[in-house]
């Protein structure tokens, strides 16, 4: 069956017949045929491989993030510990893609130094398929380093051991004596001036599936995953009781009660669902920005393990900027998504007219989202979870036969061109759906088309063929033909 393709071969989500087709218009548009190809396995991939890079404080796991996605986005200071609120990268190496958890984002004694490493290394070894194992050469390996190592190997997940701070030939003693841990060859490196890394990425490659275990539950006939995720207290685990029914998470007014991620099978609609509880962790005072660094560790990891992300937000206060991370966290893994806004019974006319106005100025950007008013304590509207869940799920999984999509764009072309800028008008020629799970659109252009007009593009097709409750990918390709020009 080729028509949806996990591994993400050079057909994207086409199968054979439909590719020779799209071929062959590409031909007569005199577009590059390998060019074309490349565009199409580039957007037709489906969800990419997690690689975790997991250490104790101070080894350079930051500077070797840096290093992978080829930019300075994860901050790096030489103090241990400095918070940030991104903890997924999409990276690069010799033409294969991958995402990366970055764990140097918080680490603190306040827990007690080997349970802070320890809890950020569980979390993200459960949303990876391989670990880069970050140690530093010059100190050799210490008690912690040997605690993770026992957690890796309960874990079973492939990993690759990397000896940092290695600046020099001198240095290539103190990593030979990081084999005692165990853990197969160390990898030489120096995070910050870049040497070994090469090597060190094709290794961690190689341990990487070409694309991570379809997990999903369609193409196992099992149940479909949701990940409930939002900002600590805001109800995460009450609603999980009140869908399942019973008491099966502790609730507690204290924010984080939650320490582990809870997997749940739930009756719900007639069917079982798989529920991942994400409600943040148990918080102490002096704790309180390294417990938000672990929610969105935990939320990174349900989200890269869900199908659907289930975001609850309490609708009794204004939506925060933590609500728009968690959402924009969500829409960038591109998974479905359902939004829930909580303790909509103690509301009064006043605030649900202000928190109307809210979602306008503040959720502007996804307006596709599903949305459900639901109150977790009483169960009121519970019952428009599920249809809400199973409509998102619907348009993540659509795709779109390449002829009718073309008539569509042709429609759109005819009707609403794009705007004359500098003499020229670009158009859309053609176009294919590369990939489901979320929806990827390749358009090939004969010029830029502007952001508004991607925009325009995009509300047509969600008007369309009813893409609700699932972000959209659309690349455009613009090329200058070969033939037909002088």
């Amino acid at each position: 069956m080729n028509d949806q393709n996990p591994t993400g071969d050079e057909h994207g989500a086409l199968g054979d017949a439909e590719y020779a087709e799209f071929m062959e218009l590409a031909a007569e548009e005199g577009f590059d045929l390998e060019e074309v190809g490349g565009d199409i396995a580039a957007a037709g991939h489906g969800p990419l491989p997690v690689l975790a890079v997991i250490g104790r404080p101070n080894v350079g796991k930051s500077t070797l993030v840096n290093r992978i996605i080829g930019r300075r986005e994860a901050v790096v200071e030489d103090r241990p510990g400095v918070t940030r609120d991104r903890v997924t990268y999409e990276a690069d190496w010799n033409g294969r893609r991958f995402k990366v958890v970055d764990t140097g984002g918080w680490e603190q004694d306040v827990l007690g130094i080997d349970a802070s490493v320890a809890m950020q290394a569980e979390f993200a070894i459960e949303a990876a398929d391989a670990v880069v194992f970050v140690v530093d050469a010059k100190v050799g390996a210490t008690d912690t380093d040997e605690a993770v190592v026992k957690l890796l190997r309960r874990a079973g997940k492939p990993v690759v051991l990397v000896a940092n701070k290695v600046d020099g030939p001198s240095g290539e003693a103190d990593a030979a004596m990081l084999w005692s841990l165990g853990l197969g060859e160390p990898h030489p490196v120096s995070a910050l001036h870049g040497r070994g890394t090469g090597d060190m990425l094709d290794a961690a490659l190689d341990a990487l599936p070409e694309a991570p275990a379809q997990t999903f539950g369609a193409a196992l006939g099992g149940p479909r995953r949701i990940a409930l995720i939002g900002r600590p207290n805001v109800g995460k685990s009450s609603l999980l009781n009140k869908v399942a029914g019973e008491e099966r998470v502790v609730v507690n007014e204290q924010a984080g009660t939650t320490r582990d991620p809870v997997d749940e099978m739930i009756e719900l609609g007639g069917k079982t669902w798989k529920f991942v509880d994400t409600a943040g962790i148990r918080r102490r005072v002096h704790l309180q920005e390294g417990a938000d660094y672990y929610a969105s560790l935990r939320t990174a990891a349900a989200v890269e393990k869900a199908e659907v992300a289930v975001v609850l937000i309490d609708a009794a206060e204004s939506i925060s900027v933590q609500d728009q991370r968690i959402i924009t966290m969500a829409v960038e893994a591109g998974r479905a998504l359902v939004i829930a806004y909580n303790k909509w019974d103690t509301l009064d006319e006043e605030r649900r007219f202000y928190l109307e106005r809210e979602i306008e100025r503040d959720l502007v950007q996804i307006p596709w989202a599903m949305r459900v008013n639901v109150s977790a304590r009483t169960g009121r509207h519970m019952e428009k979870l599920v249809p809400a869940i199973e409509t998102a799920l619907a348009g993540w999984e659509t795709r779109i036969p390449t002829g009718r999509l073309n008539a569509f764009l042709g429609e759109i072309v005819a009707s609403h061109p794009h705007p004359i800028r500098g003499g020229k008008q670009p158009r859309i020629l053609f176009g294919t759906q590369a990939g489901t799970k979320p929806p990827r659109f390749v358009l090939f252009a004969s010029g830029f088309l502007e952001a508004g007009y991607r925009r325009f593009v995009e509300r047509r097709l969600r008007e369309e063929f009813s893409f609700d409750g699932t972000p959209i990918h659309i690349s455009v390709r613009v090329r200058e033909k070969r033939s037909k020009k002088k």
